[in-house]
């Protein structure tokens, strides 16, 4: 166990989790923040590289393990970039912020015509005292 833990096919591939852990993380995140072209790429490599870690001598499980998982998050986010973009939820997104836009500046509004029906009061009152 010992000499597991010194060796570079460990902790390679325990390291390198942190890209996937990272995806995983993302997924959480604002779709218009994804880049689509870095998911692309990170896909292909990822792809690629599980590929790789099954074609070395020794067979490097962990690795390919670590890029399934990160070939996976990295599709759920291409999905997610897709759907933003091309399947209308940037739309929806913005047709959502111009709404609550609209009910912060009808609220704001509301507050002004209260405060000038409260000045325009008091006013009244004084000149016809």
């Amino acid at each position: 166990m010992l000499t597991i833990l010194r060796d570079a096919d460990f902790w390679g591939p325990v390291s390198n989790f942190g890209i996937p852990i990272a995806a995983i993380i993302d997924t959480q995140k604002d779709a218009e923040l994804i880049s689509g072209t870095m998911t692309g790429a990170l896909i292909v490599y990822s792809a690629t590289f599980a590929r790789y870690a099954l074609a070395v001598t020794p067979k490097n499980y962990l690795l390919f393990g670590c890029h399934v998982v990160n070939t996976s998050a990295q599709v759920t986010q291409g999905f997610r970039w897709y759907m933003y973009h091309h399947g209308g939820g940037k739309e929806k997104s913005l047709e959502a912020q111009a709404k609550s836009g609209f009910e912060a500046v009808k609220e704001e509004g509301r507050v002004a015509v209260d405060k000038a029906q409260g000045v325009a009061k008091a006013a009244e009152q004084a000149v016809s005292k």
